[in-house]
């Protein structure tokens, strides 16, 4: 097989290579979840296996109590260790050039701006795909999509296998809902939400909303005269306070139009503890062969930027919701 110019194939590879570690970091920098859960170090990745395996506790150890002197203390076995297991999804984007670019590129100053340029957009469009599966059900494109937080915290809690676990049968299995008949009772509803995720020091760091749910979350507050620092944002994501949790607006311009990838009227109270992103150590935004790789009939040489992995939970029960559509 014959190339257009051999001596600038390698640089589509290498400029892949080069850029593996910042592409992942970008697509982290891309999303106020993705960025708070690896302040918290909840994005680990992992190498092997069928399934991703989340460790969870769902009890309490039965054999604690009040004793005095002599007392004979229980050590029966306390069953409180399970895990959630989620399917492993994968996303890639072809970078490509073909031969007559290579020719008009000749200079390999020129080349290198290209590939720049073509790097630039595979990022901005694969950072773009993982956001918006972030707040997936795992349905999309025939089941192959993120299992983002429409289905980690769903409208009906009570219904559904969601990790493997039943939430019809293990109650600690469900997040908090609270369906809004009107903006106009946002306060006392979030009030609601808070007071049935608070467990000790456990409480919603986080809350996520459309353009929708910040519109009422702001007008209330203008009412109110309880505005926060909006200077507080979480490295460079504006956002204001309920109780002490970060308010943050995932709207405005998305995917080249307005809306979001939130569904519309909604507001995720996320306690970012027991929200985890669990990328594949081998296929974190790599490319998926460092060698050249040409089309069979066309003059054209592609490289593939893939990621594997999937959005996990440890604590359903700390996570709330809020919904002005039901």
């Amino acid at each position: 097989m014959s190339f257009a110019n051999p001596n600038y194939t390698d640089i589509l590879a290498t400029t892949i290579e080069s850029r593996t570690r910042k592409l992942a970091d970008n697509v982290t920098n891309n999303n106020a979840i993705l960025k708070r859960l690896q302040a918290k170090g909840n994005i680990k990745t992992f190498s092997g296996g069928s399934k991703i395996l989340q460790e969870l506790t769902f009890a309490e150890n039965q054999n604690a109590g009040w004793y005095s002197g002599y007392d004979l203390l229980p050590v029966g076995v306390s069953d409180v260790i399970s895990a959630a297991e989620y399917d492993i999804k994968q996303a890639a984007v072809p970078v490509i050039i073909s031969g007559l670019e290579q020719l008009q590129n000749a200079g390999r100053e020129q080349m290198i701006d290209l590939m720049e340029g073509r790097m630039s957009v595979a990022e901005s469009t694969i950072a773009n795909l993982i956001t918006g599966g972030l707040y997936s059900d795992g349905t999309g494109a025939g089941g192959k999509e993120l299992d983002g937080l429409e289905v980690a915290v769903p409208l009906a809690p009570e219904t559904g296998d969601y990790g493997g676990i039943d939430s019809a049968t293990y109650t600690f299995w469900r997040n908090y809902v609270v369906d809004s008949a009107s903006a106009a009772d946002i306060l006392g509803d979030w009030d609601t939400i808070w007071a049935n995720l608070v467990r000790g020091a456990d409480r919603p760091d986080l809350i996520m909303c459309d353009s929708v749910a910040w519109t009422a979350y702001v007008g209330a507050l203008q009412a109110q005269q309880r505005f926060s620092n909006t200077n507080s944002g979480d490295a460079g994501f504006s956002s204001i306070k309920f109780m002490d949790a970060d308010v943050v607006l995932d709207g405005g311009i998305y995917n080249g139009s307005l809306g979001t990838g939130a569904p519309t009227g909604t507001a995720f109270f996320l306690n970012c503890n027991y929200i985890h992103y669990r990328p594949h150590a081998a296929r974190n935004m790599v490319p998926l062969s460092p060698n050249r790789r040409y089309a069979t009939n066309q003059d054209a040489e592609v490289q593939i930027i893939a990621w594997a992995g999937n959005l996990t939970t440890s604590g359903r029960m700390f996570q709330g919701r809020w919904d002005m559509n039901a």
